[in-house]
C-alpha cells in the first residue's frame, strides 16, 4: 500500500528551503543542491514536491503568504475605505521586514524565470492575478463600478510592485516608504472621486 505524504513534514521542509534560499538564487534550486543543504535525500524532496517546477511553485506561494492575510483584511464585513488602506499598509509593512525583502527578491526572480518559460511556469502570473482580484473585489465591495475597480486595482498593484522593486534593489526603506505613502495618498484621492459619497464622506 503506497505511503501518503506527511502533512507536517512538507511545510517543515518548505520552511527550511526558504531559509536556505534567503541569500541564494532560485536558479540554484535543484533537488540535489537542496537535499545537500538540508541533509536529506533527493527521494524525500521528490516524494513531497514531485518535480522541480512544482517545488518552485510552492516556494513562490510560500513567499507570498501575506496575500491570504490581506485578502482576509479586505473581506472584512465592515467594508470601509479605512479597512481597504489598512490592508495595503499591512502588505507594505510585511515587505519592510529584512527576511521578507529577501523573499520578495525570490518572487521577482521567479517572475523573470516565468517570462522566459511561460509554458512551463504559471505561478507568478497566478499570484499577480490574485493581487488584482483582491484589489478589484475590495474596491467593488466599496461601491465602485466594475470597469473602474479593474483599472484602479491594476494601477495600485503595478505601483506597489514598482516600489517593492525599489526597496529590494536599493535596500533603503525610508525613500521607498515615502514613495509608498505618496502613492497611497494619490490612490485615495483617485478612488475618492469614484466611490459613492456615503463611503468617502
Amino acid at each position: 500500500m503506497p505511503r501518503h505524504p506527511d502533512p507536517l513534514r512538507k511545510p517543515q521542509l518548505l520552511g527550511e528551503i526558504l531559509d536556505y534560499l534567503l541569500d541564494k538564487s532560485l536558479a540554484s534550486v535543484s533537488f540535489r543542491t537542496i537535499a545537500q543543504a538540508l541533509d536529506c535525500s533527493t527521494y524525500t524532496l521528490v516524494y513531497h514536491f514531485g518535480s522541480r517546477e512544482q517545488l518552485l511553485s510552492e516556494i513562490v506561494a510560500a513567499v507570498s503568504t501575506r496575500a491570504t492575510v490581506i485578502d482576509d483584511l479586505m473581506r472584512d464585513s465592515s467594508n470601509t475605505i479605512d479597512r481597504y488602506f489598512a490592508g495595503l499598509e499591512e502588505s507594505w509593512q510585511w515587505t519592510l521586514q529584512p527576511r521578507n525583502r529577501q523573499l520578495q527578491r525570490l518572487e521577482f526572480e521567479a517572475a523573470l524565470i516565468e517570462a522566459l518559460e511561460p509554458s512551463t511556469h504559471t505561478f507568478s502570473r497566478s499570484l499577480f492575478d490574485t493581487w488584482l482580484r483582491i484589489g478589484r473585489e475590495a474596491l467593488a465591495s466599496l461601491g465602485m463600478k466594475p470597469a473602474e475597480a479593474e483599472l484602479e486595482a491594476r494601477l495600485v498593484v503595478d505601483t506597489f510592485y514598482g516600489i517593492q522593486y525599489d526597496f529590494v534593489l536599493n535596500g533603503d526603506a525610508a525613500p521607498a516608504t515615502r514613495a509608498f505613502k505618496e502613492a497611497m495618498r494619490i490612490h485615495r484621492e483617485r478612488i475618492g472621486a469614484l466611490l459613492p459619497e456615503s463611503v468617502t464622506g
